[in-house]
């Protein structure tokens, strides 16, 4: 596209180098195109959109639709990857719906957060907000405003939308890995948090390992999210009473990375000795030696769905609930239970 125009942009450009009716343009931008124009129209508005630098009037649209168009995403402290590509996701959707998304980390990590503002309920449209942090701003949710819940319990009583990975088949497909390299007996090193997200991977760990007779879950030991902690929660694992666990299978990267560390410090090889598993797929996972097996996480799709669902819920309509997928990525930390034969 070449064709510019020197003033500030207006509907009727977009619509002219997009070749398409102002309506359709209002229908883009307004997020409202679904089911009445094509994803080819709307991307060619969006383009042309761009291109010329137009912005919406949203003072003049939030007047019509009695909203601020403003978003309210509420997620656990911001050094853990993984939320900042769900806002990532979050904040792109919302720029199709021509809204603002206010960022608010939970300021302990997980848990409750504090009100970020007095003024909130007057100022927001909804709210998305992580399971590591569902009880955060009781105060603002008493005001009305919809709730999209990440990676949570599909029956959360306050809810009005729900947007879930499939949880329970990542950590199925981990002990599947690990079932299949002969291993039987298994620690788990499990997220001190009581959150949904958590119970749903020792619940699918738990019930895979029954499917195996002889398999086991030998130790679990629970660790805070952080390496120190996962390396303490591994060497209690790998000492405790009774035969050794051959693999240790990890709620998170950083609980991995400390149970490689403590495996290197009793003396043992990842994974010729203990096979070690992550959950999420950081860029962490690559940085170890040997790299992470773990399962990866659509981070950005996860803010992109809560987003679209949070849109859904205001326009009145019920957004879908399908679970996310998830992939194991095998890598170099798992590998055959040098213990048993190959094939039993």
């Amino acid at each position: 596209m070449t064709d510019k125009v020197t003033e500030k942009p207006t509907s009727r450009d977009v619509a002219r180098v997009a070749g398409v009716s102002q309506a359709t343009v209002s229908l883009v931008m307004g997020g409202k195109w679904r089911g009445r124009v094509s994803e080819r129209t709307a991307g060619a508005v969006r383009d042309a959109a761009r291109e010329l630098g137009y912005r919406p009037n949203l003072a003049a649209r939030n007047l019509r639709l009695g909203r601020t168009r403003t978003a309210l995403l509420v997620v656990p402290a911001l050094t853990n990857e993984v939320f900042a590509r769900v806002y990532t996701g979050a904040a792109r959707a919302a720029a199709e719906h021509g809204v603002g998304v206010l960022l608010y980390p939970s300021p302990d990590g997980t848990g409750p957060a504090r009100d970020p503002f007095a003024s909130a309920r007057a100022t927001l449209d909804g709210i998305i907000a992580s399971s590591m942090a569902a009880d955060a701003l009781d105060d603002i949710r008493e005001g009305g405003l919809p709730l999209v819940m990440l990676d949570s319990d599909p029956k959360h009583p306050e809810a009005s939308a729900t947007v879930n990975l499939d949880i329970a088949d990542g950590m199925r497909q981990i002990a599947r890995h690990l079932l299949g390299l002969g291993h039987r007996r298994f620690g788990h090193l499990a997220a001190d948090v009581d959150s949904w997200t958590f119970r749903e991977r020792a619940r699918a760990l738990a019930d895979t390992l029954r499917t195996v007779p002889d398999a086991a879950l030998a130790r679990t030991e629970t660790a805070a999210l952080d390496v120190t902690a996962g390396r303490q929660a591994a060497e209690r694992a790998l000492t405790g009473p009774g035969p050794r666990p051959t693999a240790l299978v990890c709620d998170g990267d950083v609980l991995a990375a400390g149970a490689c560390k403590a495996a290197r410090r009793l003396g043992l090889r990842v994974p010729e000795d203990v096979s070690v598993t992550g959950f999420d797929d950081l860029s962490l996972a690559t940085a170890l030696e040997p790299e992470l097996t773990t399962v990866r996480l659509p981070a950005e799709a996860v803010g992109e769905a809560g987003m679209r669902a949070l849109m859904a819920v205001l326009d009145g309509h019920a957004p879908t609930a399908d679970a996310l997928p998830v992939r194991l990525v095998a890598r170099g930390s798992t590998t055959h239970n040098a213990a048993r034969p190959a094939g039993s």
